[in-house]
């Protein structure tokens, strides 16, 4: 018996395919949406602050931030309240040094999810007196005292002092700023200085000039060890240690964290750091460089992509452990841009080292 179909019939048939094919289509659309935006949430939620060094803002934010709080806990609970640590351009130091300021002003809400927050039971509170020298030029004899003025009497205002009688006599001034802080908090004082060297970098090609900053300087640390009744903690950062120019004769009794292998990954980001906390950041970078080089038959995958960030990041040991230590400047540029560049040269000629070179 043959089946006789009507005209009407087909149509049915037709738009019954045609509904089945639309279906199928929207599900493979909403598919590719629901993972575009769940690789979009995923990279919002992986934001990163490039250039900021203020700890409480990259946590406020909610950016990516590399746990090092149980190696701060474990220098700030040592027996030694003098440190200095030395280390390269963008490699972390400020921010280090803001971490510190957050943990000794008692901010325990910032620290959560952090090695620190179960490791610290009291969460004192103390006085800090920070110190940026890296805030001004340091070129011209004139500009030198104007300079480290405007850095004091940023901190003489948080402490509500008056004009000094004596401007230029910077180791009065911080004298009286230690004991303004413990008199009025009754708490031992948290004294950090950040980019000590500054002034001296910029006077490198000027002797006269340089032994001027020197003798400034020199003056300028002095309480830190007259007044070590008053201190409970004080940390500086530099570049370099400056030994040979005798910065530190009025200050000897600094702890050097500088080539200790027990704070070798205190600034910087490890490799073992790199391939656990960061792990989301490489997939997500390997995906971007992938999308990439395949418009010139080129690949990426994880594995490639962690050679590539060890070829161009990887260059810096600093104990006989000669644990892997990686530049964090480029490492964060390289997850934020989505490839790799020479980011850290890119941020400014480091004049002092050519001159060195020169002389």
């Amino acid at each position: 018996m043959r089946t006789i179909f009507h005209q009407h019939n087909y149509w049915h048939v037709i738009w019954f395919f045609i509904r089945l094919f639309v279906s199928s289509q929207r599900q493979v659309i909403s598919g590719l949406l629901k993972g575009n935006m769940a690789q979009k949430e995923m990279q919002e939620e992986r934001g990163y602050a490039v250039g900021v060094q203020l700890f409480d803002r990259i946590r406020e934010s909610g950016a990516v931030y590399v746990d090092k709080t149980a190696l701060v806990y474990k220098m700030v609970t040592t027996k030694a309240v003098n440190f200095f640590l030395s280390r390269p351009r963008r490699f972390g130091k400020s921010l280090l040094v803001d971490t510190l300021r957050c943990y000794f002003e008692g901010r325990k809400e910032l620290f959560e999810g952090l090695a620190i927050y179960d490791l610290e039971k009291e969460w004192r509170k103390y006085p800090v007196i920070r110190l940026d020298l890296s805030n001004g030029k340091y070129y011209e004899k004139e500009r030198v005292h104007g300079t480290l003025n405007t850095i004091l009497k940023q901190q003489e205002r948080v402490w509500g002092l008056g004009e000094s009688e004596d401007p230029m006599n910077y180791d009065a001034r911080l004298t009286r700023l230690i004991e303004a802080a413990h008199g009025q908090t009754g708490e031992n004082v948290v004294v950090l200085v950040d980019e000590y060297d500054a002034p001296m970098l910029d006077s490198m090609n000027d002797p006269e000039l340089q032994e001027y900053i020197r003798n400034r300087v020199r003056s300028l640390f002095s309480p830190l060890k007259a007044q070590s009744q008053y201190l409970r903690f004080v940390f500086l950062t530099g570049i370099s240690k400056f030994s040979q120019l005798s910065v530190f004769s009025e200050l000897n009794n600094l702890q050097q964290l500088t080539f200790n292998p027990d704070y070798e990954g205190i600034c910087g980001i490890t490799e073992e750091e790199l391939l656990t906390q960061l792990k989301p950041d490489i997939e997500i970078l390997a995906e971007k460089m992938d999308r990439r080089a395949r418009r010139w038959g080129g690949s990426y995958d994880y594995a490639s992509t962690v050679a590539a960030l060890k070829h161009w990041y990887d260059g810096y040991h600093f104990s006989e452990e000669m644990t892997d230590v990686y530049c964090p400047w480029s490492l964060v540029n390289a997850f934020a841009f989505g490839g790799i560049q020479n980011f850290w040269f890119s941020t400014g000629t480091p004049t002092s080292l050519i001159n060195i070179l020169r002389t």
